[in-house]
């Protein structure tokens, strides 16, 4: 297979906050030039020596946490953005979804943006129009085609915008992580339509914090952390080399720096725990757990209104459940100096996996509140197989992030009477 994308020594720099007048901007050009600092602070380092090739019908999927530069990346192949150093080569014509309702004019119909959207990916009326019935039909809103876009939903846009991207053949598609505004259904489509154009022999960069999606579509991984490529590989490993890259080694959180908040209550450790208190280093799917925030209070104060929550992620950071104090109206008075909240989980609706455990406390359940201490990737959640069903059953792996519980009946229905 030959090459159709080479990034070479590719860097993205961004200046952090605003260009002062003694600072003209082709002073800050002549600054980038003569390679800057790693570690100047007025410097942030989006995409810092990023080299690999990507070959003609390669599906890569591009891990990597918020900040990583994945983004960076996309913007630069569609070249919605220009890299400070380093070459991209790209070879074949490029298709890219990467914001909603990019390259849209929102006082423009659907139907004028189909075309509007084509020619700016580079398409002839003809080749536009040949697909245009097919695109209306894939994207759901015949309805409102002749309706500005401007009075769309973001659904709506989301999913005309793909359909466009996807049906006009490019031979280079780039896709970020947008399918997630659409409803299930529509992602299950965009899902299959991407397995579709990657069979077809086309070249697909995919950005998704879906694990199953990248390991059911990708036949390569690229997993970036700050900037930099830190793994390349088959895209099973690649998920293993991202999810091992977020695991925090210990849950004693005092000397953690990633942490916000204002502090008044401040959480110094996180602990896993069975129905009987005891320490946990694994769970099972259906066993009872208790998720153990241990507290410092660091100013007298009213807490009456004291919001707790922890959420549960993936290992690639998408949101598996949340549960907290407010939802069932447990409210904290008096808080001690020093304390503990605990959060127990009759029977954990998790299947076997590795999940993130992320916690917020703050002065109400709304998020204006105050924030007085919130962390991600606070502690890990190793859930192995065990009895959720009481059949010692369990869906397959793939079949989804949470277990829900459900009873099967059978019933005969009548024939209805024909009318006389």
């Amino acid at each position: 297979m030959s090459v159709v994308i080479r990034i070479e020594q590719l860097s993205k720099v961004y200046h952090l906050g605003e260009i002062s007048r003694q600072m003209l901007w082709h002073d800050w050009r002549r600054k980038l030039a003569h390679a800057p600092e790693e570690d100047d602070p007025e410097l942030f380092w989006a995409l810092h020596d990023v080299s690999f090739d990507i070959r003609d019908g390669e599906v890569v999927g591009l891990l990597g946490r918020n900040g990583a530069g994945k983004s960076t990346l996309l913007k630069i192949l569609s070249r919605i953005t220009s890299p400070t150093r380093g070459t991209v080569k790209i070879k074949g014509r490029i298709a890219a979804l990467l914001e909603v309702g990019t390259g849209f004019h929102f006082d423009l119909t659907g139907r004028d943006n189909v075309y509007l959207n084509g020619t700016i990916l580079g398409m002839t009326r003809r080749e536009v129009a040949r697909k245009f019935e097919e695109i209306v039909a894939f994207s759901g809103v015949e309805d409102f085609i002749d309706t500005p876009v401007k009075r769309y939903s973001v659904g709506m846009r989301v999913r005309l915008a793909f359909a466009v991207a996807a049906h006009l053949e490019p031979e280079i598609l780039l896709i970020d992580e947008v399918l997630a505004v659409g409803d299930a259904a529509f992602q299950q489509k965009c899902l299959g339509k991407i397995g579709e154009v990657s069979r077809s022999g086309r070249t697909v960069i995919f950005v998704s914090h879906s694990a199953a999606a990248v390991d059911s579509l990708c036949t390569r991984g690229v997993v970036l952390d700050r900037g930099r490529v830190v793994f390349d590989g088959t895209q099973s490993a690649a998920i293993d080399a991202y999810a091992e890259s977020r695991t925090v080694g210990t849950n004693d959180l005092r000397g953690r720096s990633d942490r916000r908040g204002s502090g008044e209550v401040r959480v110094t450790r996180l602990q896993l725990r069975n129905a009987a208190g005891q320490s946990l280093a694994i769970t099972r799917s259906g066993a009872p757990v208790e998720i153990a925030l241990y507290f410092e209070r660091g100013a007298p104060g009213n807490f009456a209104t004291l919001a707790v929550q922890v959420t549960a992620t993936t290992h690639l950071g998408a949101a598996v459940f949340t549960q907290a104090n407010w939802l069932n109206s447990t409210a904290f008075q008096e808080l001690p100096e020093r304390g503990v909240f605990i959060c127990r989980i009759p029977r954990l609706p998790l299947p076997p996996g590795h999940f993130h455990l992320s916690f917020r406390v703050a002065a109400g359940e709304r998020e204006q509140h105050d924030i007085f201490d919130e962390m991600d990737l606070a502690g890990e959640l190793h859930v192995e197989a065990g009895d959720f069903f009481g059949t010692g059953k369990l869906p397959a792996p793939k079949s989804g992030v949470c277990l829900v519980d459900g009873d099967w009946r059978l019933e005969s229905v009548a024939e209805p009477a024909l009318a006389s």
